[in-house]
């Protein structure tokens, strides 16, 4: 059985997801309109990426006997700059979920609830290679600077990523 300060946490970690979810297709819409298929393929599967795990947060609650609460979802920016001002601003983002995930795992600790610990560190995992990819992605667009070339390269490559269902769930499914 989840407290109440964690079900309450645990639902406002829910629509964080698809707050990050909503601010990815901000991001994707951003590369849309400078035709930067690459760079929108990239920030289309991390908005499902984001919606997956909102799902995963949504099955675990009603899992543990609790109930769902939907939030107003804000608005996301929308004006980014440049490419590597939005990268900036993505791993940013990250690291700030990052550390809502952490303070989700202090309470579990401090509740003694060690289902809801176990369950969040497939999310500590997830963080550490979210933050590694946003990280390396703005050391890649430092280096590029300006140069136009390099960043159809980046393009390219990121129009290769592919969604991939979290394990959390593939595991369910099966």
């Amino acid at each position: 059985m989840l407290s109440n300060k964690m079900l309450e946490e645990l639902n406002k970690q829910l629509n964080y997801e698809i707050y990050s979810a909503y601010l990815y297709v901000a991001m994707e819409n951003y590369f849309q309109e400078k035709n930067l298929e690459g760079f929108a393929n990239f920030f289309k599967v991390q908005t499902q990426e984001e919606l997956a795990h909102a799902r995963i947060f949504y099955e675990y609650i009603y899992r543990m006997g609790g109930k769902v609460t939907l939030y107003p979802i804000e608005k996301p920016e929308e004006n980014f700059g440049s490419i590597l001002d939005l990268f900036k601003k993505a791993l940013s983002h990250e690291k700030t979920v990052t550390e809502r995930i952490y303070k989700l795992v202090d309470i579990a600790i401090e509740d003694k609830d060690h289902a809801t610990n176990a369950f969040l560190q497939w999310f500590v995992n997830e963080q550490v290679e979210e933050e590694e990819s946003f990280q390396r992605l703005v050391d890649k667009l430092e280096l590029i600077g300006d140069n136009i070339q390099p960043i159809f390269m980046l393009d390219a490559e990121l129009a290769q990523r592919t969604f991939v269902l979290p394990a959390p769930l593939a595991q369910g499914q099966q």
